[in-house]
């Protein structure tokens, strides 16, 4: 049944501007770093000589959380969108498929955009430091995946949070605002005293790839989406929809 709706939902995205999202969230990320290196090539390869692939990462990894909050929060609201723009969320949930289903779709689709997402920043990743001539054999790929897929799976708390509010939230505004609240905040909350940062799970993405423990905030933030997952499908199957 969940397939069924999650077939339903792709063919729904077609032409409503979610692939292309999808796709300018990594490309805009290598861009910046290739016109970072186009730039200043000589200065930075000379000053970083040795540890190149390692000064790639970390001038890309201090974008990776705020990207992965936008992208969560405008992917939700999109796809929520759809039913909302059209007022079909009675119609969509008078065929013999269960609320359950339908908040479970929605779920794996935004995961499913976003993983997307996160392959094609590991793709540009390595091609752009082969493009800068950073060599073929010093290429840390376990490195690249780390940073491209261990933040998201420690921002799925958000992801499951962004879609139950935007599909339980006619006006979208609310969860927009809030979102873009909460990417530019994981700017600044990394800043604060070493202990407490570690328990806002709006620092995990960042600390699932940098910190020495970082098996702990991805199987946090994989276990905090989870319940939020559940606690939505919850609402949303015993909400009225109007």
């Amino acid at each position: 049944m969940m397939l069924k709706a999650l077939s339903a939902d792709f063919l729904k995205i077609r032409g409503k501007g979610l692939w292309f999202l999808i796709f300018i969230g990594p490309i805009g990320l290598i861009a910046m770093q290739a016109l970072n290196y186009g730039l200043r090539y000589d200065y930075l390869t000379n000053r970083y000589a040795g540890r190149l692939w390692e000064v790639l990462l970390q001038d890309i990894q201090i974008f990776v959380p705020i990207s992965l909050f936008l992208g969560v929060t405008l992917v939700s609201s999109l796809l929520a969108n759809i039913e909302h723009n059209t007022n079909a969320w009675k119609q969509l949930l008078a065929l013999p498929i269960s609320k359950g289903a339908v908040f479970r779709s929605k779920f794996a689709l935004s995961f499913l955009l976003l993983l997307s997402s996160c392959v094609l920043l590991a793709i540009g990743t390595a091609a752009l430091g082969l493009s800068l001539r950073f060599g073929l054999k010093e290429m840390p790929v376990i490195d690249i995946l780390r940073l491209c897929f261990l933040p998201f799976i420690a921002s799925l708390p958000a992801l499951a949070l962004f879609v139950w509010l935007c599909m339980t939230m006619k006006n979208q505004a609310i969860p927009i605002t809030f979102g873009v609240l909460i990417a530019i905040s994981s700017i600044f909350t990394g800043l604060i005293s070493k202990n407490w940062s570690k328990l806002l799970p709006l620092n995990w993405p960042m600390l699932g790839y940098m910190d020495p423990q970082r098996e702990l905030f991805v199987g946090g933030g994989f276990l905090l989406g989870c319940i939020l997952l559940l606690v939505g499908a919850f609402h949303f199957i015993k909400k009225d929809v109007n």
